[in-house]
């Protein structure tokens, strides 16, 4: 019998800002007891030093088969999955470095979510892959599915530990969608900064107006499928 995701020995790590109010929407419409949420820094450098530094965890030790599950949106790479897709990865690849996902936790996800999850190749990025020909080419290239910036390192670094991860994301943007040039609008402390933000959609209006329903209609979806995964 496949077992169901057990919230007392889970934490659940998802990027600050929208995306962590999304999840914290869907865990509200929860009565059973939920698991903890950590906003997360965004991006590949700012992951890792918090991650380093961050004591959040140490309670988690404690338990018997801790589990992380990082949660949040993601970029297409390859045209089977569109805006709204919720995906549920098998390993993340960075260079020429791979991380395998926990397989015990990637089949209890599944089991939660009948026939509402694909299983993907991620691929963490420094940057974020604004331009559609070079997601094209980055799927290709290492065979990947979709795009984040902080799975590797959180894979990376919880293995070290003992603990088994697993990565839930919903699509925001397609492979086929440029985007406004993003990467100028987040800190080095992995924040967004909202006047950078501002101008950058401001220059490239066609592809800002694509990213915002492509990021709501992510952050519905983002919601609905915590509150799914977490009733009952």
């Amino acid at each position: 019998m496949v077992q169901v995701v057990s919230s007392t020995n889970m934490l659940i790590l998802v990027p600050q800002g929208a995306e962590y109010q999304a999840v914290c929407r869907g865990l509200k419409q929860v009565a059973d007891y939920i698991p903890p949420v950590v906003p997360i820094p965004v991006g590949s450098n700012s992951i890792t030093i918090y991650l380093e530094k961050c004591q959040n965890w140490q309670e988690l030790l404690n338990h018997p088969q801790p589990r992380v599950l990082v949660m949040g949106l993601c970029g297409g790479l390859n045209p089977r999955y569109p805006v709204g897709e919720i995906v549920l990865y098998e390993n993340c690849v960075k260079g020429k470095n791979l991380q395998k996902c926990h397989q015990t936790l990637i089949t209890e996800l599944s089991f939660r979510l009948p026939g509402r999850v694909s299983l993907v190749r991620g691929l963490t990025s420094d940057r974020v892959i604004c331009q559609a020909a070079q997601k094209r080419r980055l799927g290709e290239e290492f065979a990947a599915d979709v795009v984040d910036m902080e799975g590797f390192a959180i894979l990376e670094y919880f293995q070290q530990l003992g603990i088994g991860v697993a990565i839930l994301r919903v699509v925001s943007d397609g492979c086929d969608d440029d985007l406004p040039e993003l990467n100028s609008a987040i800190s080095p402390e992995g924040s967004l900064q909202n006047f950078a933000l501002a101008i950058a959609m401001l220059k490239q209006p066609i592809a800002a107006i694509r990213l915002i329903r492509g990021s709501l209609r992510g952050l519905q979806v983002l919601e609905e499928v915590t509150a799914s995964l977490f009733q009952g």
